[in-house]
Parts: C-alpha cells; structure tokens; sequence
C-alpha cells in the first residue's frame, strides 16, 4: 500500500531530501505515512522539527487520499499568507492543485482543494464548513499551535472542520506559552495529574540530527558593557551575563541591540566574517537578521551594508512585496535579509545557514521557530550558526534545544513559584501579530540606550559550553569564528574543544597584567538569572541557619569566616560561583562535626 503513496511523486519532490535518496521519503516521513496508513485514523497530530520535511509528508499522504477515493478534496490551513502560497506550490510538484488565493463560492474543477489562512478561516467558518459537508476534505493544519493564538481562531477551526472526512495536524513546535487548548489535539493526562499533548508521531531535532536531516547548530554569544538612562534619570551600567533584575536584564538586553551603539555593528560584522568562512564551503549560504521593529530593521540593513559594500534584503512586513522579497532572496545568492518576526516560522529558504537574533522576544516558542529557518539541511556536513547576546533565557533555551515538550493544558503554581512558560504570555501576542508597528511606546520613554560594547562569550553547541572572552577581532574570536562550515556533528565537538584548548595555552602563557578580560572557560563560568542568583542566597542562608544551631556560633560569624576562608565580598554581592563554593565549604564543616 505505501509504495502507491508517491506514485506521481516527481524524481526531484522532495526537494530537499537527504543525499542519494530524491526519489524517496525520508525514513521518518515513511514510518509516519505507515503508522497512519495502519491506524487510518480521523485525526493525526505529527510533530517533527524544523527543517525536517512535514510539508513532504502531509503531502504525500494527501495524495495516498485522494489516490485511495478516502477523500475527494483538500484544505491547508497556514499561519501566512506567503506560506499558503508556499503550499501551493509544493503540493502543484506532485500534481497536487491548491488555490491560494480562494475566498469564497464555487472552487474550479482544475483544483484539487484550497490553501487558505487561519485568520481566513476566522472571518468566514461557515463557508469552511460548508465545503467540507459537501466533499470528503483532508484538512491539513500547518503549524496548528497557531490555532490557540486566539479565542476566535480556535473557535472558527473547531466549527469550520468539525465535519472533515480526516485532519492532518503539524507543527514543529507543540508547545505554548499558554494554556489555550489547541483543536483537534489529544490531551492526555500524565500521573501528575497534568494534561499534556499527545503526538500521534514525533521526531524530535535530537533525531534528525542523527539522521543527517537537520543541520547541527553552533551558537555564538556575545556580552560587554552596557550603559543606559532610566526614566527617573539614573545612569545604569551593566555587563550582559551578569545577574540582575528582570527589568534590569530587559533594558541591558534592548542596549546591546541599539544600532547606535558598538555591540551591534561588532556582531554583524562578526556574523559576516562567519558567513564568508561557511560560504567556503556552501557558496550560496545566507544571513538572516531578526530585527524587533521597522527603524531597527533599516538601521541594521544600513549597517550591514557598511560593512559587506553590499545591499541586504529588508522584509517589514507580510504583505505580497514581502513575500516576492523573500523568494527572491531564495534564489538570488545574496548575503543578507533582515525581517521583522514574520520570517521566524514556516518561510522556507533553505539557504540561510548564519543568523543574528537581534529581538527581546523570550519565549521558547518564538526562539524554537527562529532557530528552525537555519537548520534544514541540504548535504551532508552543513551546519548553522547563530549569534546570540548573552541573556540567561537565550542561552538556556540554546543548551536545551534537543529537548522535546509538548503543549501543557494545567499549569498548577506553588506558592511563589513563576511558570517559566507564561512570564512572556504578552510576547508572544506580539509575535503572532502580522503587523509591525512598535507597540512599546510607553516601554521605549522609560528608557534609553547611552552606549554598547560587544565582548565574545562563548560557544554553545549540543549543551556544552566553550570558549573563553576576547575581543572583537582578536585572534581568538577569529578562531571561532574560522570554524568551517562543512563539519559533522561529532567534528564541531572535537573542534571547539581543540579551540578552548588552544585558547587556555595562550592565555597561560600571558602575564597576569594582561589580563582585561575574564580568563576562565565558559562552562565555569555559568550564566545565572536573577531568581538562581537568589535561590544561592536562600540556600546558602539556609545551610548558614542550620550550621548555627549544629556549632552554637552566630550567624555573621559564620558568614565572615566563609568570606575569609572563600574569599570575595558579601553575600548579597557574591556571584554565583562564589556563593555556590561557600554552600560547598559551610556543608563541608557541618559534616564535619558530625
């Protein structure tokens, strides 16, 4: 039966499919196709990641459909206009015709369904639902999570579809920042009493990056100093990287992404110096810049085009002048594009292979779907690099990009206790808005940038940490950034860990007083939020009380004589590898008294 299932399939669909194997489904594709072929079920939820080829799949099944007379027709369900567009096209390579620019009435005989919008579906369910009452439909639901973005949204689905003959829901990324349940998705609870998604189908980035389908990510981070003036008039200086407030972190953060300052043309210039070492090996490989807003977005392109002599691609908005944009740059081989959020999910140029995330937006979701326009592999060896300022949500999000979650129905709190998933609820509004209008108004008066400089952190590549600070230009920035572009995953390991090694020799043999930055590797040198940084104390505090009643000594002396022995200022000064060695130290003589 399955062999049937591409039985049209043209010898180049699907497009990107590994080495060797054009004229074939991917193994996952095809032990998915099996699975539901086996099973044939109304619904069918795949989750697979970024890059990894759900659009092959879905459509491969709906041809298997309509070839076997289970349906008669089809309906996509994109997030964007340019990807319904993009749907079409792919569907037309494999004799599939949807028309994307439907609204309403009778659909010609020359199609075999429709490619429409969720925010279509929204304004007219019933002609939706009409449709499928008259024809058995497939609906295939691209990116399905965008079905929660709203009340509306998910309502239209839900009566739009209700009497499709089958559903073929997809996403990259399962999970939410909010408790929106999704339609047509099975929720299962767990033994915590939690109802979390259930996936008919998964394959995850740790998977597709064994199976070569997926490129491996290489993740640069950048700090310095950072100097802004609230609204009351203070002067604040800060180092990314370091703890500090929620507020404190967000206004270093927009800072560090001011075009007006040093940070920003530092990074671009050294994510073009990265772009010319991966097209030595991938001559047409892109950069994309995700910008927060309009201004910034021009600022950046402005300086991009200082330091390349080259114009970059700039996409503001999803209108039709966007979308030609953007598949222009597909093609065209040119070095830069700069986008506003819309390029962060779903927009398939595979060519882009280096990135800058130039935007405060701090949910998983949006930070999941960014890194996803750079991982879709096209042979063997390629890898992607993004560069990153170093924020402890960011680079945490980085280290746990092998990490598979699904969608979370009941979030119960503990006293006190923040849900890491809905501190940015109203982020991630922002990023499914279509528009790009600066909606910080309000937010940007409280604040303003005085003036930036980048220092190189570290790398991040499958959760470990590497690298040791230097500056822009220098030689050991070079070294990172000279790594090559045509690498297996297993080689970028060994690589970066000869690069650190090399790094620490040099540095050893410097005199002290050369010194001007932080010497240490990355991983002792953990990144921390404000909230870990205040977890340490409440520890370290805890172990202080318990050590008080076990020696009968007072408290300030037992901090004092932690300090004396540890070293370094006190408590509510210390960082978090000095407050981490006085818990070790205080529980190493509390042992032994014992």
């Amino acid at each position: 039966m399955t062999t049937t299932a591409s039985h049209h399939l043209s010898p180049a669909f699907p497009g990107r499919a590994p080495w060797g194997t054009a004229n074939k489904l991917r193994a996952w594709q095809q032990g998915a196709l099996d699975r539901y072929i086996q099973n044939q079920p109304r619904d069918f939820l795949a989750v697979a990641t970024p890059g990894a080829g759900k659009t092959t799949f879905a459509l491969t099944l709906a041809s298997w459909l309509l070839h076997h007379h289970i349906v008669q027709q089809v309906t996509v369900v994109a997030p964007t206009e340019h990807l319904k567009k993009q749907w079409a096209e792919a569907a037309a390579r494999i004799g599939i015709r949807l028309d994307p620019e439907y609204s309403a009435g009778p659909l010609s005989k020359d199609y075999h369904g429709v490619a429409v919008t969720y925010a279509g579906v929204g304004v007219r369910p019933m002609l939706h639902r009409n449709r499928c009452e008259q024809r058995k439909t497939l609906v295939i639901l691209d990116e399905i999570h965008h079905a929660g973005d709203s009340k509306s949204w998910g309502e239209a689905c839900l009566e739009a579809f209700d009497p499709a003959t089958r559903r073929l829901a997809l996403t990259g990324t399962p999970f939410r920042s909010d408790t929106n349940p999704i339609p047509f998705v099975t929720y299962e609870e767990g033994n915590d009493g939690i109802r979390r998604s259930s996936a008919d189908y998964t394959y995850g980035y740790g998977n597709a990056l064994g199976d070569g389908v997926v490129r491996p990510v290489i993740f640069l981070s950048y700090s310095g100093n950072m100097r802004w003036r609230t609204k009351a008039g203070d002067e604040i200086a800060a180092r990314l990287g370091e703890p500090m407030t929620k507020d404190a972190i967000s206004q270093a953060w927009r800072t560090a992404l001011d075009p007006r300052g040093d940070w920003m043309p530092n990074v671009l210039r050294a994510a073009d110096q990265r772009l010319t070492e991966v097209r030595k090996g991938i001559p047409d490989a892109g950069g994309l810049v995700i910008a927060s807003d309009q201004d910034s977005a021009r600022a950046y392109a402005k300086l991009l085009r200082e330091i390349t002599g080259s114009k970059a691609t700039v996409v503001l908005s999803d209108d039709t002048g966007a979308s030609k944009r953007i598949d222009e740059f597909s093609e065209d081989g040119s070095r830069w594009m700069v986008a506003v959020r819309m390029v962060s999910e779903g927009v398939d140029v595979p060519r882009l292979a280096v990135g800058v995330y130039a935007t405060t937006i701090s949910t998983p979701l949006f930070f999941a779907q960014a890194v996803g326009r750079f991982v879709r592999s096209r042979r063997r060896g390629e890898t992607a690099s993004v560069f990153l300022p170093t924020i402890p949500y960011l680079l945490g999000f980085a280290n746990e990009m092998e990490v598979e979650r699904d969608h979370v129905l009941d979030k119960p709190k503990k006293q006190g206790e923040e849900d890491p998933y809905a501190e940015s609820e109203k982020e991630m509004d922002e990023a499914n808005k279509q528009e790009d209008a600066d909606t910080g108004e309000d937010e940007q008066m409280s604040f303003e940038a005085l003036e930036s400089d980048a220092v190189f952190d570290r790398v991040l590549y499958d959760g470990a940490e590497f690298g040791m600070q230097a500056h822009p230009g220098s030689e050991e920035e070079q070294d990172y950034l000279g790594i090559p572009g045509l690498l297996e995953p297993d080689q970028v390991q060994m690589l970066l860990q000869k690069r650190q090694s090399r790094q620490i020799a040099h540095s050893r043999r410097k005199p002290d007083a050369e010194a001007d930055l932080l010497e240490l590797p990355a991983d002792r040198r953990p990144v921390v939020s404000h909230k870990e940084l205040l977890e340490l104390r409440k520890s370290l505090n805890t172990m202080v009380g318990a050590y008080v009643h076990q020696s009968g000594k007072p408290h300030g002396v037992i901090h004092t004589e932690l300090r004396r022995v540890c070293g370094g200022p006190p408590s509510a000064e210390a960082t978090a590898g000095q407050l981490r060695e006085r818990i070790k130290k205080v529980q190493e003589w509390a042992t032994r008294m014992r």
